[in-house]
């Protein structure tokens, strides 16, 4: 499997515009995605944005169950906007507490924040609802996935 994000600059960097409204230019616009290489066998697909400096404890900027297997994609800015998500899309709390995306909250930094972008194949949907907690879904995760590809994003004013 192998995950693209066509905004990213120089192949690496995330333009502003992606970063949360407290960011001067942050619009807090969700980036397209999209995955291809995918297994046969794969039935549905998750989707998390990861911050690696902070990971499990207060880095999760976004995360999508349950997209459909036909799904290889997702629309920039569809975070919210359940018509521009896949069929069957959850998007689940992430760590400021909203449902959807979250952009990078880093307003100066000396070095790039670095946030991972992970796609999974599932063998099969995952039991959660809105307000299930990462660590459930998480959980749930670990006996489903058939593949997986991530990208790293970086992000810096």
């Amino acid at each position: 499997m192998k995950v693209y994000c066509p905004a990213l600059l120089s192949g690496k960097y995330l333009p502003t515009k992606y970063a949360g409204s407290e960011v001067p230019g942050g619009q807090n616009i969700s980036p397209a995605l999209s995955w291809g290489d995918v297994p046969a066998k794969a039935q549905s697909f998750v989707l998390t944005i990861i911050d690696k400096l902070q990971g499990t404890r207060g880095g999760i900027h976004w995360v999508v169950v349950n997209m459909s297997s036909s799904a290889r994609g997702v629309a920039e800015g569809a975070s919210g906007v359940p018509d521009r998500l896949p069929p069957g899309s959850l998007e689940i709390r992430n760590s400021f507490g909203k449902l959807g995306y979250s952009g990078p909250q880093v307003k100066r930094a000396s070095s790039p924040r670095e946030y991972l972008v992970t796609v999974y194949a599932l063998t099969t949907p995952l039991d959660l609802g809105p307000f299930s907690s990462y660590e459930h879904m998480v959980e749930q995760l670990s006996q489903k996935v058939s593949a997986q590809a991530a990208i790293p994003m970086l992000f810096q004013l």
